[in-house]
């Protein structure tokens, strides 16, 4: 009887250790003409929550903008960005320091490919003992690469105090990462570094400087909508009134 429990407990231990639920595999999907998203699981409140990014095709490279939450995804993405398109990643811009946007800089540096961050966004990494840059810029800037060129907004804290947004004139795509919700979301997610006090007036500052957008790329779950800035604002005001 003894040796037959003994059997019964050994063969149920390995399906315990090793039949546990992985993260779903990364997902590229076309937007438009050479730019696609890029999303990736990780677990949020006890189940895979999905995080976007976006990369961007030029004539003779690849530009990416935040890293997958799932860092073991990094590499999978840039071999299917190789086989896809037959070029590098060479550039990688994070939209704030949280690991969804930074996680994945060691990977990248060890692949030669080029991290950039606002300075404030590495001041914040430094802090919290999340991966840093190569490269940082003090201020608003433009970023011209092989014809590709991009605009690097700072509307004020919101989700985060260094959260900025990309814009991208000729396409008009705008790529607001976490501090626009998705028009899924029914609230404003993690706000353990969040000014909800300040983030109106930076939502309104986004819609002052970029007015008609095409495309809005949420952080976090749908980005096919451009109503997400206005729906931003709705939680927002939702929020407040729950006070």
């Amino acid at each position: 009887m003894n040796f037959n429990v003994g059997i019964l407990i050994f063969f149920l231990f390995p399906l315990t250790c090793f039949c546990q639920e992985k993260n779903p595999p990364v997902q590229i999907t076309p937007l438009t003409e050479n730019f696609y998203i890029f999303t990736t699981w990780n677990t949020y409140n006890g189940t895979p929550f999905p995080s976007n990014g976006m990369y961007a095709v030029t004539s003779n490279a690849v530009v990416m903008i935040d890293t997958p939450w799932d860092t073991t995804q990094v590499n999978p993405l840039l071999d299917s960005i190789e086989a896809r398109h037959h070029k590098k990643v060479i550039l990688c811009v994070a939209t704030h320091f949280h690991d969804d946007r930074t996680g994945g800089f060691e990977i990248l540096k060890k692949a030669q490919v080029e991290t950039w961050s606002s300075e404030l966004t590495k001041l914040y990494c430094i802090k919290n003992n999340n991966p840093l840059p190569n490269r940082t810029f003090l201020k608003d800037t433009i970023f011209q690469i092989d014809g590709l060129r991009f605009e690097i907004f700072y509307p004020g804290p919101a989700h985060s105090p260094d959260n900025i947004v990309v814009w991208f004139p000729q396409q008009k795509i705008l790529y607001g990462g976490c501090m626009i919700k998705s028009v899924d979301s029914g609230g404003l997610g993690n706000l353990s570094d969040a000014d909800t006090h300040s983030w109106g007036n930076s939502i309104k500052n986004i819609q002052k400087k970029y007015p008609k957008p095409r495309f809005i790329i949420t952080g976090h779950q749908d980005w096919n909508s451009t109503k997400s800035l206005k729906h931003t604002l709705h939680l927002l005001s939702k929020a407040e009134k729950a006070k």
